[in-house]
């Protein structure tokens, strides 16, 4: 174990295991390995491996705290005791409140083993609080059934706090004032709703932005920042000390950037937070990356690729050697794409590898690698790795220099089919990028089989839309005229309770596939400008972003502003 970095809800189980006789230091080895390879929970690899059933783990738990099992599926929960633990609490510590004994409250806790859960119960309820064992299953059974929907509101927290002592004076340097500021009740309820309605509008990203006299909370959804009403300014120490908390930063530490990550569930959902922190002027700047893997559909068919594009990038990715890259900004989408390919190439006759930073879904019967730069484990060193591991096909998360663009290159070239991702504007100027990198024309012309440019532009709201007559300058903007129009109308989103009053809900792709053609390849090797490889795409067939737009406009899809804002 010693030489193992173990996670402390998997260490606590590891030696109540070890210390029972259990299990060997061996076995339980293998299984955090396996734990660490693939996602799943320790304890739910120790059950696959057969090393303990679940009923006696949960024995040897209760025993090791001094308390009791209980069946919650058949023990009757008292409704006012639900009432007692609001919603927010009892979700974010995963607990469900059984019995009540004189001044102590009864709760069984999903993650009964962690210590620190136990001694923030007893601030945040307000009363001493004994931990039950249950089964996890049954505890979110449970959570679904009493607690089915958020009854507390940012509003309502704000009031409360307002009452309450919570204040950022004097605490910056002390670490166990801000730990007890981040633990306080209203807090906790507060940052949980702030997730809670993150998730439930399917945000991508929560800003929390510190300024000299207001603190901003922003939730990006559909691609555009939306903000909510702002808390007072007081709260951004005791927020974003909280948020650090959850996902065990150093809250003392505000001088330089950190990475953490939360694994919660919200809403009745595992959600995986990506937590970054900045110190800005005003105090550490906080953004995170939600991943709710329930909204993501990962299907070619369901991207809204047109008919063409699709046929086109099936048939690369089902080639047996080569490049395939998917292009454009960042939070278009592009990985999102390339999962959707790997899951449709995904068989049991095949042997799939990916490097990305970091990983965001496991995928089934997929080697996933995390890169982690800071121990040596980049792009191009996995890359090295994999051509050892007899791959059929693998996935780069994005080409970012020569080393890994010479390394994917040397993979094409020796059978093996690549796919991956780069920052630029359309699919032409991917070849210019890797010019510019350092890569030989005749490399890429020999091995880049395609190159998808995408964009997410935002769809319009069903529930409000509205039809309208365009002007005669956004046609000309669209290059079109009222005969290329002709029978179809033109729609916009007026604004309702349903898309928070934007016009506008979810996204859809818009894309230009570049087929490699023999005279492509001469343009690439001649070092012909990007300019001059579109045009003769175009020539060729390639149907360009604006033009896919423009069909997704008259299709009533979306609008003509969202089309000219992001082609």
């Amino acid at each position: 174990m010693a030489n193992i970095e173990i996670d402390a809800d998997s260490s606590a189980i590891w030696h109540l295991l070890l210390d029972a006789g259990k299990a060997t230091e061996e076995q339980l080895a293998d299984v955090y390995e396996e734990h660490e390879r693939t996602g799943r929970t320790f304890t739910t690899v120790l059950y696959n491996y057969d090393i303990i059933k679940e009923e006696e783990l949960l024995g040897l738990i209760a025993d090791n705290l001094g308390t009791e099992v209980v069946d919650i599926k058949e023990g009757d929960v008292d409704h006012s005791l639900i009432e007692k633990v609001g919603a927010s609490i009892a979700r974010v510590y995963e607990i469900i409140p059984v019995r009540q004994e004189g001044e102590t409250l009864f709760v069984a806790a999903k993650d009964p083993m962690n210590y620190r859960m136990i001694d923030e119960l007893h601030y945040v309820i307000g009363q001493e609080c004994r931990i039950l064992v249950a089964k996890p299953a049954d505890i979110d059974d449970a959570l679904d059934h009493f607690y089915p929907e958020r009854s507390d509101s940012v509003k309502d927290i704000l009031a409360e706090m307002e009452g309450a002592e919570v204040t950022d004076e004097g605490f910056e340097d002390d670490e166990q004032a801000l730990e007890a500021m981040a633990s306080n009740a209203p807090i906790v309820r507060f940052v949980d709703v702030i997730l809670y309605q993150a998730v439930k509008d399917q945000a991508s990203d929560v800003h929390f932005e510190p300024f000299v006299d207001e603190f901003r909370i922003r939730y990006r959804i559909d691609g555009a920042l939306y903000e909510m009403a702002p808390p007072p300014r007081h709260l951004a120490v005791p927020v974003i000390s909280r948020i650090k908390v959850l996902s065990n930063l150093n809250i003392a530490e505000r001088r330089v950037p950190q990475d953490g990550r939360i694994e919660m569930r919200i809403g009745g959902k595992p959600i995986d937070l990506r937590v970054s922190t900045l110190p800005t002027q005003y105090g550490e700047s906080v953004v995170l990356r939600v991943l709710d893997r329930s909204v993501v559909d990962l299907n070619l068919d369901k991207l809204g690729m047109p008919e063409k594009v699709l046929q086109d990038v099936r048939e690369v990715i089902h080639r047996p050697n080569g490049i395939f890259v998917v292009t454009g900004p960042t939070g278009c989408g592009k990985t999102t794409t390339l999962y959707s390919g790997l899951k449709e190439i995904n068989t049991i006759g095949e042997k799939l590898l990916t490097a990305e930073d970091p990983v965001e879904y496991d995928l089934e019967g997929i080697m996933q690698v995390g890169v982690r730069e800071s121990v040596g484990m980049t792009f191009a060193s996995a890359l090295r790795a994999f051509l050892r591991q007899d791959p059929d096909r693998i996935m780069v998360g994005e080409v970012r220099d020569l080393q890994t663009a010479s390394m994917a290159i040397q993979a094409a070239l020796t059978g093996h089919l690549v796919l991956s991702t780069l920052h630029t504007n359309d699919a032409p100027g991917a070849v210019t990028r890797l010019i510019d990198m350092g890569v030989e024309p005749f490399l890429i012309s020999s091995t880049v089989a395609g190159i998808l440019g995408q964009r997410l532009i935002r769809r319009i709201c069903t529930n409000c839309k509205t039809e309208y007559e365009p002007k005669e300058e956004e046609l000309e903007m669209l290059n079109l005229t009222a005969e290329d129009i002709g029978e179809n109308k033109f729609f916009y989103g007026k604004g309702c309770e349903l898309c928070n009053n934007t016009g506008y809900k979810g996204r859809i792709g818009i894309y230009e596939f570049l087929k490699m053609s023999l005279e492509v390849e001469d343009m690439i090797n001649q070092r012909m400008p990007t300019s001059a490889i579109r045009t003769k795409a175009i020539e060729e067939g390639m149907v360009g972003m604006r033009e896919n737009g423009i069909r997704i406009v008259l299709d009533g899809i979306s609008t003509a502003e969202e089309v000219l804002k992001y082609t």
